[in-house]
């Protein structure tokens, strides 16, 4: 029965292999896993199923079952009773450890950010030898050039220890497949997992062309969530770089004043181009956005908001919330229009739950409501909001008709933006 054993991969590549008569047969070059689970978290997948071997001037690749590792101290042997090609197929399917992950970049999903890899740590089992996890820390660098041992013998007698950092296999999300032919729904699908702010970051410091190839392979609602929090750069970027219809999707998918924000950015063939490829209802609300200046509050409102009669219960309406499913912003205030959408009044979540289920909207709403004009400037929005507290104020035409909210949100980050262009400048 094979014993436990774990090495790294920098300490067999460039390894020779000595066959059962003791000659060296050839050098390591790389390792190759498979690739293609049967199925999930199936560690079928970790398992090293072959060896890039150079033999003379000859590269091949070799079945690794008749390979055996051993690890005396630190000094590591490679033996193989027999030669056995390795099919084409096994080779095209599957992850070559040197040249797909070792100095590649991948999402660390636990820390949610871009890490490299320094090193791969591999086990070998009864069943066979795996891939277990990799090293994103100094000590994998260090032990690629071979200082790994004395630099901690030394930071031993200051009592200092180099921390080591892994990342499991099964965490691992490898981005740089450059040189593989895999789709990249199955590639990414881990990526999913992680909230779109923190898939933002990760795009913004990937290149041009591998972001945009990351988020081609999200779904509709995932791509319009993370492109609300890609910088400004970066969201043009996307949007140029994906076919109109692929980008239109998406866009139906996000609030009318962040399209017309992203749009606002675009030469006006391309926004226009857009807009028609949009459904007309979306389309028509992001068109009338951008009508505005951007120093009118028109131009910061969003039109995603709640209204309802003042002969509505407050059980009605909670049940229609819980229909709905509205996003957070859209609770931040609610309102009670008649008529032509003209605004009453307002009311919180906090009015619904204390009110009795049988109230009318008419008993719990404050009438008279504090608001803004479409066509205020963008400056007076702060004064409102810090004066009554109020994490989004209602917007009304000169006709008092409801045209939408500003959510202070949107309003904190505008500022942050005009900042940092500021900083640019």
């Amino acid at each position: 029965m094979t014993s436990l054993t774990t090495f790294y991969l920098s300490g067999i590549i460039g390894k020779e292999a000595f066959g059962s008569d003791g000659d060296a047969i050839g050098v390591i070059r790389d390792l190759l896993i498979n690739a293609v689970p049967s199925g999930q978290n199936d560690p079928g997948q970790q398992l090293v199923i072959g060896v890039k071997l150079k033999i003379n001037k000859e590269t091949k690749f070799f079945s690794f079952s008749t390979f055996r590792v051993v690890k005396a101290r630190e000094a590591i042997n490679v033996t193989c009773a027999d030669l056995i090609d390795l099919g084409s197929e096994e080779v095209n399917n599957g992850l070559l450890l040197v040249e797909n992950i070792l100095d590649k970049q991948i999402v660390d999903l636990e820390g949610r950010k871009l890490v490299r890899v320094n090193d791969v740590r591999l086990a070998t089992l009864p069943a066979g030898t795996f891939a277990v996890a990799v090293d994103i820390g100094i000590e994998g660098l260090l032990r690629r050039i071979g200082i790994s041992f004395p630099i901690k013998k030394i930071l031993s007698l200051f009592k200092i220890s180099i921390p080591a950092k892994f990342i499991l296999w099964d965490d691992v999300q490898a981005i740089d497949f450059s040189n593989l032919n895999i789709k990249l729904s199955k590639s990414y699908a881990k990526l999913h997992t992680l909230h779109p702010s923190d898939l933002a970051d990760i795009l913004e410091d990937l290149g041009k062309k591998l972001s945009t190839s990351v988020f081609s392979a999200l779904d509709e609602e995932k791509a319009a969530d993370v492109l609300e929090e890609l910088e400004t750069s970066a969201q043009i970027h996307i949007v140029e770089s994906l076919p109109v219809n692929k980008v239109a999707d998406v866009l139906e998918k996000m609030p009318a004043d962040e399209v017309a924000d992203i749009l606002d950015e675009l030469e006006d063939d391309k926004a226009e181009l857009l807009l028609k490829e949009m459904e007309a209802e979306s389309s028509q609300e992001v068109r009338d956005l951008l009508e505005y200046d951007d120093d009118l509050v028109g131009s910061l409102m969003t039109t995603d908001y709640l209204a309802f009669s003042k002969t509505k219960s407050v059980e009605e309406v909670l049940k229609e919330l819980r229909l709905k499913k509205p996003e957070t912003a859209e609770l931040y205030n609610l309102f009670v229009t008649e008529g032509n959408d003209k605004l009453i009044g307002t009311f919180n979540l906090r009015d619904l739950v204390v009110a009795e289920p049988d109230a009318k909207l008419s008993q719990i709403m404050k009438s008279d409501p504090v608001s803004l004009f479409d066509d205020q400037k963008t400056k007076d929005i702060a004064e409102i909001v810090s004066k009554y507290n109020l994490l989004a104020v209602p917007v009304i035409d000169k006709d008092e008709q409801l045209q939408g909210m500003v959510v202070v949100d949107d309003v904190v980050e505008d500022l942050i933006s005009e900042r940092r262009t500021r900083k640019r400048k």
